[in-house]
């Protein structure tokens, strides 16, 4: 988690390049707090194409930044506060317990023990951590240690300085999922399970103030539910990703062919259940491991998370109260914005409040 410290920039951005779409958030710190000056977000997908996911080319992310630097008239120049996010296959998070080491023996302890527990090659590995906590009692040391390649940081700094912005905190994915939630959300005590529902994965995040951290990647997300409603309803890309936003989970009345179409599919999981059976199997791990069950709520991060029933079905399936997560709950708007309260922006907002 980004330390508790204080925070000397005047304005930041938050850059969440994202498979489908990248998000901006900038804003000014005020005295208490911060204020919203700007967002955008913008799809990486030109008019009238269909979002092919394989296609992760770098050259499609850096004019979409550059065109929302341009139409926000935001010279990244003058700006030294830009965070962005790293995430997929090539990250690892893990909270590991080990013996109080001097920070100059510490490094490179970490660096041995995160070949073993992280599944990222030795040689391409950047590594960074931050203690936790220090037990009184045994000495020893909580540390939450987050990896990448050098591979993947390099591709990263290249879109950056290809939309002409030098590359700034680049943070690991989850860690900046939970980063949002913690540094605008005051909680003193339980556990909560976030998942931030992108294109093509969910984050899914375990946080409390005092509970072990738990993060991992759920290979369903927003473009998993379109194909779903395309295979079932014989429907476009365009026209599913349209249905999927206005009538979400909605039970409709069943008809012959409804239930014809059903019938063809039984023995296929859905998307939503997919993510359900999921995040089910991870909380078994987490209670194992952690000791503890106080979930307190779920909070749906992302563009999918405004699908219509979403929150009420995971709440059924898990037993948990779902809703989904307003990342603005504590920030001075403009009176524009006043009624925005984008679930997708949340991963940007988080990094841009992000100390340094």
């Amino acid at each position: 988690m980004a330390k508790k410290k204080k925070i000397r920039f005047k304005e930041s951005i938050g850059l969440d390049i994202g498979s489908h779409s990248v998000k901006l958030v900038h804003l000014k710190k005020l005295h208490e707090g911060f204020k919203l000056l700007n967002y955008e977000i913008r799809s990486t997908v030109p008019e009238g194409y269909e979002y092919t996911p394989s296609d992760l080319s770098p050259d499609r992310f850096a004019p979409v930044l550059s065109g929302m630097l341009r139409s926000l008239k935001i010279n990244p120049k003058k700006i030294k506060h830009i965070v962005s996010s790293v995430g997929g296959d090539n990250t690892s998070l893990k909270q590991i317990k080990t013996i109080f080491l001097p920070e100059d023996e510490l490094e490179s302890a970490l660096f041995f023990e995160a070949k073993k527990h992280l599944p990222i090659s030795g040689s391409e590995m950047l590594l960074d951590y931050q203690v936790l906590s220090v037990e009184e009692k045994t000495n020893n040391m909580n540390i939450l240690m987050a990896a990448t390649t050098k591979a993947l940081l390099n591709e990263h700094s290249d879109i950056l300085t290809a939309a002409g912005v030098t590359p700034g905190i680049v943070d690991v994915e989850s860690l900046a999922v939970a980063n949002s939630f913690a540094l605008n959300t005051f909680v003193e005590e339980g556990v909560f399970i976030i998942l931030n529902i992108g294109a093509l994965k969910t984050n899914m995040v375990i946080y409390g103030p005092e509970a072990k951290f738990f993060a991992r990647d759920i290979a369903w997300g927003g473009y998993h539910f379109t194909k779903d409603i395309m295979k079932q309803r014989k429907l476009s890309f365009e026209n599913a990703e349209k249905f999927k936003f206005e009538h979400g989970l909605k039970e409709e009345e069943e008809t012959e062919s409804t239930k014809k179409r059903m019938s063809l599919n039984i023995t296929e999981k859905t998307t939503e259940e997919q993510i359900a059976m999921e995040v089910k199997r991870s909380l078994r791990f987490y209670v194992k491991e952690a000791g503890t069950s106080d979930f307190r709520k779920i909070l749906l991060f992302g563009g999918s998370a405004k699908i219509i029933g979403l929150p009420e079905y995971l709440s059924k399936q898990l037993n948990i109260e779902s809703e989904v997560y307003n990342p603005f709950v504590d920030l001075e708007m403009p009176e524009k914005f006043k009624d925005r309260k984008d679930p997708q922006l949340a991963l940007a907002l988080g990094l841009a409040m992000r100390p340094e």
